[in-house]
């Protein structure tokens, strides 16, 4: 049956368990049969007297997920309840409280029994329903994952290769500039020689020493004294002496 392989997948060596949740504290319930197909109720149980007190594991291996009681001092396993899905019937809440479950209990033999379970409070129950949720969640991402690695692995390959005939035809469109390497024609420089419209006075060179002639007087500008009597006659106009006397 299906309990009895959820039994013997708990004993196999070659897959590690994996803890989803450990709480130290929790309490089982001897609940009353079902009159009908309602939801089971807390009230309904003798609260204040547990049959039992002790630690909760949540563990999987593969896809397998149980919950285990054990005792809590000396690990020893009380009962196992194996989940096959959640919510289901291996784990039901109840109708009037968020801190009480049934479990159905399983034995070696596929023999079932359903218990109460109870958490001291609200924050052991809502980390119980997380732990569940994210195994189911878990399994449902390894299940989509694996059906996609097959369909991969069915899907012939792809032949890209180029079949016999076949030429590959490449156009390279020319442009002005390519890229920012570009080799773009130099700029003339302007012109500095005569043919520029301007005139260009030659430097000497540097060895060369350059002589300066002092400025000349105007005769104009500068009067002799001593011209009248250094002129002649004729160019005074006054009759000489010895012309008087003839």
């Amino acid at each position: 049956s299906q309990q009895q392989g959820l039994f013997k997948s708990m004993k196999m060596a070659d897959e590690y368990e994996r803890i989803g949740m450990v709480k130290q504290d929790v309490f089982i319930y001897q609940i009353p049969p079902r009159a009908s197909n309602r939801a089971a109720r807390a009230a309904d149980w003798d609260l204040p007297n547990p049959q039992w007190k002790g630690r909760l594991k949540v563990v999987a291996k593969g896809d397998n997920c149980f919950i285990k009681l054990e005792d809590k001092m000396t690990g020893e396993l009380f009962a196992l309840c194996p989940v096959d899905a959640f919510p289901g019937l291996a784990v039901e809440p109840v109708s009037d409280s968020s801190r009480y479950f049934v479990l159905r209990l399983v034995d070696s033999t596929g023999r079932h029994a359903f218990v109460g379970l109870g958490f001291e409070d609200r924050g052991d129950s809502f980390d119980f329903n997380v732990a569940l949720q994210d195994h189911f969640k878990w399994v449902k991402q390894e299940k989509k994952l694996a059906e996609e690695t097959h369909t991969h692995a069915a899907a012939p390959p792809k032949d890209y290769s180029l079949k016999e005939g076949q030429k590959i035809s490449i156009n390279i469109a020319r442009t002005a500039n390519v890229g920012a390497g570009a080799v773009t024609a130099a700029k003339p420089k302007p012109s500095t020689g005569p043919s520029a419209g301007g005139i260009v006075i030659p430097l000497p060179p540097p060895s060369a020493t350059v002589h300066i002639p002092p400025p000349q007087a105007s005769h104009a500008a500068v009067k002799d004294d001593w011209g009248d009597f250094m002129s002649g006659p004729s160019n005074s106009g006054v009759p000489s002496s010895s012309s008087s006397s003839s």
